[in-house]
Protein backbone atom coordinates (compact mmCIF):
# COMPACT_ATOMS: atom_id res chain seq x y z
CA UNK A 1 0.00 0.00 0.00
CA UNK A 2 1.24 3.80 -1.05
CA UNK A 3 0.14 7.31 -0.56
CA UNK A 4 1.63 7.97 -4.33
CA UNK A 5 -0.62 4.55 -5.41
CA UNK A 6 -4.60 6.08 -5.91
CA UNK A 7 -5.02 4.52 -9.52
CA UNK A 8 -8.78 3.83 -9.54
CA UNK A 9 -9.76 6.52 -7.04
CA UNK A 10 -12.08 9.39 -8.30
CA UNK A 11 -11.50 12.57 -7.19
CA UNK A 12 -13.51 16.17 -7.05
CA UNK A 13 -11.80 19.16 -6.29
CA UNK A 14 -13.04 22.65 -6.69
CA UNK A 15 -11.74 25.56 -7.48
CA UNK A 16 -9.01 23.39 -9.27
CA UNK A 17 -7.51 25.70 -11.51
CA UNK A 18 -4.47 27.51 -9.89
CA UNK A 19 -3.21 27.64 -6.27
CA UNK A 20 -3.26 24.90 -3.97
CA UNK A 21 -6.30 23.82 -5.94
CA UNK A 22 -4.36 22.97 -9.28
CA UNK A 23 -0.72 21.85 -7.24
CA UNK A 24 -3.25 19.17 -5.85
CA UNK A 25 -5.50 18.30 -9.29
CA UNK A 26 -1.60 18.05 -10.47
CA UNK A 27 -0.95 15.19 -7.67
CA UNK A 28 -3.89 13.30 -7.50
CA UNK A 29 -3.25 12.50 -11.64
CA UNK A 30 0.90 11.99 -11.01
CA UNK A 31 -0.68 9.20 -8.53
CA UNK A 32 -3.06 7.65 -10.74
CA UNK A 33 -6.35 9.03 -9.91
CA UNK A 34 -8.50 10.53 -12.14
CA UNK A 35 -10.09 14.57 -11.14
CA UNK A 36 -13.04 16.32 -11.71
CA UNK A 37 -12.04 19.99 -10.73
CA UNK A 38 -13.90 23.11 -10.94
CA UNK A 39 -13.07 26.70 -12.11
CA UNK A 40 -14.90 29.62 -11.40
CA UNK A 41 -12.98 33.40 -13.09
CA UNK A 42 -10.45 31.66 -15.05
CA UNK A 43 -11.08 29.01 -18.01
CA UNK A 44 -7.83 29.73 -19.87
CA UNK A 45 -5.78 28.35 -16.76
CA UNK A 46 -8.23 25.05 -16.46
CA UNK A 47 -8.02 24.45 -19.97
CA UNK A 48 -4.35 24.92 -19.53
CA UNK A 49 -4.05 22.57 -16.79
CA UNK A 50 -5.88 20.05 -18.66
CA UNK A 51 -3.96 20.17 -21.82
CA UNK A 52 -1.01 20.07 -19.91
CA UNK A 53 -1.84 16.69 -17.89
CA UNK A 54 -3.26 15.74 -21.31
CA UNK A 55 -5.21 12.53 -20.15
CA UNK A 56 -8.53 11.15 -20.47
CA UNK A 57 -7.92 10.85 -16.64
CA UNK A 58 -8.67 14.54 -15.82
CA UNK A 59 -11.95 16.77 -16.80
CA UNK A 60 -13.02 20.37 -15.54
CA UNK A 61 -15.92 22.71 -15.52
CA UNK A 62 -16.87 26.13 -14.72
CA UNK A 63 -18.80 25.89 -10.73
CA UNK A 64 -19.56 29.43 -8.37
CA UNK A 65 -19.62 27.49 -5.08
CA UNK A 66 -21.68 30.44 -3.77
CA UNK A 67 -24.62 28.87 -6.40
CA UNK A 68 -25.98 26.15 -4.45
CA UNK A 69 -28.94 25.27 -6.49
CA UNK A 70 -26.22 24.41 -9.10
CA UNK A 71 -24.31 22.07 -6.70
CA UNK A 72 -26.24 18.92 -7.73
CA UNK A 73 -25.24 19.13 -11.47
CA UNK A 74 -21.41 19.19 -10.22
CA UNK A 75 -21.76 16.04 -8.82
CA UNK A 76 -23.77 14.62 -11.24
CA UNK A 77 -21.10 15.90 -14.14
CA UNK A 78 -18.48 14.48 -12.39
CA UNK A 79 -20.24 10.10 -11.93
CA UNK A 80 -21.08 10.74 -15.52
CA UNK A 81 -17.84 11.26 -16.50
CA UNK A 82 -15.95 9.06 -14.76
CA UNK A 83 -18.44 6.67 -13.44
CA UNK A 84 -18.29 7.06 -9.30
CA UNK A 85 -17.05 9.75 -6.39
CA UNK A 86 -14.50 8.54 -3.93
CA UNK A 87 -12.44 11.88 -2.75
CA UNK A 88 -14.69 15.27 -2.55
CA UNK A 89 -11.80 18.10 -1.86
CA UNK A 90 -13.45 21.06 -0.67
CA UNK A 91 -11.04 23.64 -1.97
CA UNK A 92 -12.63 26.61 -3.23
CA UNK A 93 -12.77 29.71 -1.03
CA UNK A 94 -12.95 33.50 -1.18
CA UNK A 95 -11.15 36.15 0.89
CA UNK A 96 -12.04 39.85 1.23
CA UNK A 97 -10.84 42.27 3.77
CA UNK A 98 -13.71 43.75 5.81
CA UNK A 99 -12.75 45.20 9.10
CA UNK A 100 -14.82 46.15 12.09
CA UNK A 101 -13.40 49.52 11.44
CA UNK A 102 -14.84 50.40 8.12
CA UNK A 103 -18.19 52.32 7.62
CA UNK A 104 -20.50 50.37 5.50
CA UNK A 105 -23.06 48.32 6.63
CA UNK A 106 -24.08 46.96 3.39
CA UNK A 107 -21.00 46.36 2.31
CA UNK A 108 -20.10 44.21 5.89
CA UNK A 109 -22.73 42.13 5.50
CA UNK A 110 -22.11 41.60 2.17
CA UNK A 111 -18.93 40.29 2.53
CA UNK A 112 -20.00 37.90 5.35
CA UNK A 113 -22.90 36.71 3.17
CA UNK A 114 -20.84 35.92 0.14
CA UNK A 115 -18.01 34.46 1.94
CA UNK A 116 -19.97 31.79 3.80
CA UNK A 117 -22.03 31.10 0.70
CA UNK A 118 -18.62 29.44 -0.86
CA UNK A 119 -16.44 28.71 2.22
CA UNK A 120 -18.95 27.21 4.64
CA UNK A 121 -22.48 26.72 2.52
CA UNK A 122 -21.23 25.78 -0.40
CA UNK A 123 -18.63 23.06 0.74
CA UNK A 124 -20.95 21.65 3.13
CA UNK A 125 -23.63 21.37 0.74
CA UNK A 126 -21.57 19.56 -1.95
CA UNK A 127 -20.22 17.64 1.19
CA UNK A 128 -23.87 16.17 1.52
CA UNK A 129 -24.65 15.31 -1.88
CA UNK A 130 -20.85 14.18 -2.12
CA UNK A 131 -21.76 11.75 1.19
CA UNK A 132 -25.04 10.80 -0.86
CA UNK A 133 -23.31 9.34 -3.80
CA UNK A 134 -20.37 7.89 -1.79
CA UNK A 135 -23.59 5.63 -0.23
CA UNK A 136 -25.15 4.91 -3.19
CA UNK A 137 -21.70 3.43 -4.38
CA UNK A 138 -21.63 1.38 -1.38
CA UNK A 139 -18.15 1.98 -0.71
CA UNK A 140 -17.17 5.07 1.43
CA UNK A 141 -15.12 8.11 0.61
CA UNK A 142 -13.11 11.07 1.90
CA UNK A 143 -13.80 14.77 2.52
CA UNK A 144 -10.59 17.00 2.81
CA UNK A 145 -11.85 20.36 3.87
CA UNK A 146 -8.99 22.61 2.93
CA UNK A 147 -8.99 25.14 6.20
CA UNK A 148 -7.26 27.76 7.14
CA UNK A 149 -4.87 29.10 9.98
CA UNK A 150 -7.17 31.83 10.32
CA UNK A 151 -9.99 29.25 11.71
CA UNK A 152 -7.86 28.94 14.61
CA UNK A 153 -6.73 32.43 15.48
CA UNK A 154 -8.63 34.91 14.76
CA UNK A 155 -8.38 37.75 12.18
CA UNK A 156 -7.95 41.37 12.41
CA UNK A 157 -8.88 42.56 9.29
CA UNK A 158 -10.99 39.80 7.53
CA UNK A 159 -12.80 38.48 10.28
CA UNK A 160 -15.65 36.86 8.22
CA UNK A 161 -12.93 34.68 6.62
CA UNK A 162 -11.38 33.37 9.80
CA UNK A 163 -15.02 32.79 11.02
CA UNK A 164 -15.85 30.87 8.11
CA UNK A 165 -12.99 28.54 8.24
CA UNK A 166 -13.62 27.87 11.93
CA UNK A 167 -16.80 26.83 11.06
CA UNK A 168 -15.67 24.72 8.23
CA UNK A 169 -13.05 22.45 10.65
CA UNK A 170 -16.32 22.06 12.90
CA UNK A 171 -17.95 20.32 10.06
CA UNK A 172 -15.54 18.29 9.39
CA UNK A 173 -15.22 17.33 12.93
CA UNK A 174 -19.50 16.50 12.53
CA UNK A 175 -18.89 14.52 9.44
CA UNK A 176 -16.52 12.30 10.48
CA UNK A 177 -18.49 11.80 13.43
CA UNK A 178 -21.30 11.25 12.20
CA UNK A 179 -20.75 9.23 9.02
CA UNK A 180 -17.83 7.29 9.70
CA UNK A 181 -20.46 4.37 9.94
CA UNK A 182 -20.48 4.80 6.42
CA UNK A 183 -16.98 4.48 5.64
CA UNK A 184 -16.58 8.26 5.15
CA UNK A 185 -13.91 9.89 6.63
CA UNK A 186 -13.22 13.74 6.83
CA UNK A 187 -10.27 15.36 7.54
CA UNK A 188 -9.43 18.96 7.08
CA UNK A 189 -6.07 20.98 6.32
CA UNK A 190 -5.35 24.58 8.06
CA UNK A 191 -2.39 26.05 5.48
CA UNK A 192 -0.95 29.42 6.71
CA UNK A 193 0.41 31.55 4.34
CA UNK A 194 0.83 30.09 1.07
CA UNK A 195 2.30 31.38 -2.25
CA UNK A 196 -1.54 31.63 -4.10
CA UNK A 197 -3.29 34.38 -5.36
CA UNK A 198 -5.25 34.48 -2.45
CA UNK A 199 -2.33 35.76 -0.64
CA UNK A 200 -0.46 37.87 -3.45
CA UNK A 201 -1.30 41.18 -2.01
CA UNK A 202 -0.63 40.65 1.38
CA UNK A 203 2.73 39.26 0.30
CA UNK A 204 3.61 42.15 -1.93
CA UNK A 205 2.71 44.50 0.46
CA UNK A 206 4.26 42.89 3.70
CA UNK A 207 6.14 39.65 3.11
CA UNK A 208 9.00 40.76 4.85
CA UNK A 209 7.19 40.95 8.43
CA UNK A 210 5.29 37.71 7.42
CA UNK A 211 8.55 35.45 6.74
CA UNK A 212 9.42 36.72 9.81
CA UNK A 213 6.85 35.31 12.20
CA UNK A 214 7.39 32.05 10.34
CA UNK A 215 9.93 29.91 11.86
CA UNK A 216 10.94 27.76 9.36
CA UNK A 217 11.45 30.97 7.40
CA UNK A 218 9.80 31.18 4.31
CA UNK A 219 6.33 31.31 2.47
CA UNK A 220 5.01 27.18 1.47
CA UNK A 221 4.36 26.89 -1.56
CA UNK A 222 0.74 25.11 -2.73
CA UNK A 223 2.80 21.99 -3.23
CA UNK A 224 3.42 21.47 0.29
CA UNK A 225 -0.37 21.55 0.94
CA UNK A 226 -1.23 19.54 -1.80
CA UNK A 227 1.17 16.78 -0.52
CA UNK A 228 -1.29 16.51 2.67
CA UNK A 229 -3.86 16.55 1.10
CA UNK A 230 -2.72 13.64 -1.49
CA UNK A 231 -2.22 11.37 1.84
CA UNK A 232 -5.03 12.21 2.74
CA UNK A 233 -6.91 10.87 -0.05
CA UNK A 234 -4.77 7.85 0.34
CA UNK A 235 -5.85 4.22 2.23
CA UNK A 236 -3.03 5.45 4.69
CA UNK A 237 -4.82 7.77 6.54
CA UNK A 238 -8.27 6.66 6.86
CA UNK A 239 -7.53 6.15 10.54
CA UNK A 240 -7.05 9.93 10.86
CA UNK A 241 -11.32 10.69 10.75
CA UNK A 242 -11.82 14.24 12.06
CA UNK A 243 -8.03 15.50 12.31
CA UNK A 244 -6.79 19.08 11.05
CA UNK A 245 -3.47 19.10 9.84
CA UNK A 246 -1.61 22.52 10.17
CA UNK A 247 0.49 23.38 7.26
CA UNK A 248 2.20 26.58 7.80
CA UNK A 249 5.36 26.52 8.88
CA UNK A 250 5.57 27.20 12.49
CA UNK A 251 3.49 29.98 12.27
CA UNK A 252 0.85 29.07 14.65
CA UNK A 253 1.26 25.70 16.99
CA UNK A 254 -2.05 24.50 18.51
Amino acid sequence: MSASDLRGIIALVTGGSSGIGAATVRLLHACGASVFFTYLHHPDRAQSLCGQLGSEQVACTRCDMAAHDELPKLVEACVARFGRLDVLVNNAAVFYENPFTADDYAAWRSGWRRTFDVNLFGAAHLAWLAMHQMRRQGGGGKIINVASRAGHRGELTFPDYGASKAALINLTKSIARSCAGDGIVAVAVAPGFIETDMAAPDLTARRAQIEAEIPIGYVGHPEDVAHVIVFFASPLASYANGATIDVNGGSYVR
